[in-house]
């Protein structure tokens, strides 16, 4: 696995990736609107706080980090479908609590409710903080002291 910088030029490739990994958890909901859930993601697109997952040369996902001054906020992690339950989501978490952990902040983030990411933060850390009528949030406190 690689952690690269992503260029305005896979903003589409990476709202293919967001699409086809949330499909399962919207159709759940009946809220998977494929143009919507792409739009989203272009929408709020910033380039520099964006970051690609590579395995044998292949996009396999991407995340977005956003510093936030008193915590980071994970607004994205999405492994496409052919990649997924290959630890690649463990090792990236790993990887941004490496980074949180120099700046001593914590990581939020939401998850959609009924979807499997929920039981994935929960196992890495994270505590359940709040939810609203179509996401749970979570957040996973610096473990520095």
């Amino acid at each position: 696995m690689k952690i690269t910088e992503v260029s305005i030029g896979d903003a589409d490739c990476l709202a293919e990736i967001r699409a086809v990994a949330m499909r399962p958890s919207l159709e759940k909901l009946g809220r998977y609107d494929p143009q919507r859930v792409r739009k989203r993601f272009l929408d709020t697109f910033i380039a520099s706080e964006t970051w690609k997952i590579e395995m044998d040369g292949k996009i396999a996902g991407f995340f977005v980090l956003r510093d936030k001054k008193d915590h980071f906020y994970l607004d994205h992690l999405y492994i496409h479908p052919i990649f997924q339950n290959k630890k690649l989501g463990s090792l990236v978490i790993d990887h941004i609590v490496k980074i949180t952990e120099t700046r001593q902040l914590s990581i939020r983030l939401g998850a959609l409710k009924e979807s499997p990411s929920n039981r994935f933060y929960l196992n890495h850390g994270f505590t359940k903080i709040g939810e609203d009528e179509f996401d749970i949030y979570y957040e996973r406190a610096s473990q520095t002291i």
